[in-house]
């Protein structure tokens, strides 16, 4: 009998990535169309039921070696069913997906949203491979997170566990609102937008720092400001690294992980960010909670929610 394999799903607001995986979270082949978003939900849905069978078509396997298709999308889902109640960077509102592309593919659908995909790409073929228990975290734009435990996704009740960006963990003299609404949350600090923020509060201050001299501050601005001796940009990634090892501390005495998976463009910085993180972790973990537990990159990159998609037909 012919291996099976397994299509995975990555909507974005640009593009559609599709990947297919073999069952050992092996990514075999990719396609990347646009979404086309601006011309509405119908459109972007015949995308994603067109991409799936384009680069099935395209590859060396037939359409029935096809066990079953995965789909990872930003926004409030309603898991179980397939359902996305609001994708706000599509603007797609109370659309059965699961359903339509069940329809359009004849062929088992799952659907997830993209931080709970990405982290089990990571768990499934990335650098959690092998590993039962892990908690991912994505440093972007805010922080995403999933949780896998016994290698599947947590979802929680109202499929809101794994929201690590929204863990308000900053005291409420130091916090500020963050997009979600709520005061003190992890993402103020420790994403891309939260460093941006403070390194823009510190040139407003008139705060000596080199990064006075930059016009328009990166992220990555402020961790090369950082690496490279300036005092305000230390201590800005001194605080982005305390608040994630901290949070790391409290995961971990609750889920007791392996592994911590740190992804995203933050995470590029390497060593230089995640010896802060792992100090501060070592230094708040009980240690029955801290003992064999590492603190590693990821691996995939940009392949991580294609595969973590694909990855919903066996460990979703």
């Amino acid at each position: 009998m012919s291996e099976k394999i397994y299509v995975g799903v990555d909507v974005g607001g640009t593009a559609i990535k599709v990947g297919i995986c073999n069952a050992d979270g092996q990514l075999l082949h990719t396609y990347e169309g646009p979404t086309e978003a601006s011309k509405g939900t119908d459109t972007i849905l015949q995308n994603i039921a067109k991409y799936v069978r384009q680069i099935v078509a395209e590859s060396d396997y037939d359409w029935e070696r096809v066990d079953g298709v995965g789909v990872g999308i930003a926004g409030f889902l309603d898991i179980p069913n397939g359902i996305v109640k609001f994708a706000p960077n599509l603007k797609i509102e109370n659309v059965n997906l699961k359903a339509y592309l069940e329809q359009e593919l004849d062929k088992t659908v799952k659907v997830n949203n993209d931080a709970n995909v990405a982290a089990l790409g990571e768990a499934w073929g990335g650098a959690g491979k092998g590993i039962g228990h892990c908690v991912c975290y994505t440093l972007g734009t805010g922080v995403g997170g999933g949780i896998i435990i016994e290698g599947k996704i947590v979802e929680g009740y109202m499929g809101m566990a794994g929201e690590l960006g929204h863990m308000a963990i900053v005291p409420d003299l130091e916090a500020i609102q963050c997009g979600c609404g709520k005061m003190g949350c992890l993402e103020t600090v420790s994403s891309a937008t939260g460093i941006i923020r403070m390194a823009k509060d510190a040139v407003e201050r008139g705060d000596r720092t080199s990064l006075s001299q930059v016009e328009d501050i990166m992220a990555k601005d402020v961790l090369d400001a950082a690496k490279a001796g300036d005092e305000v940009a230390t201590r800005i990634v001194n605080r982005a690294a305390y608040y994630l090892g901290k949070s790391m501390a409290m995961i971990a005495i609750v889920l007791n992980p392996q592994y911590f998976i740190i992804g995203g463009g933050v995470s590029k910085a390497g060593d230089f960010l995640f010896d802060q993180i792992r100090e501060v972790f070592e230094k708040h973990t009980q240690d029955q909670a801290k003992e064999n537990v590492k603190i590693v990159a990821a691996t995939l990159g940009n392949n991580a929610g294609v595969v973590g998609a694909a990855g919903l037909i066996l460990r979703g």
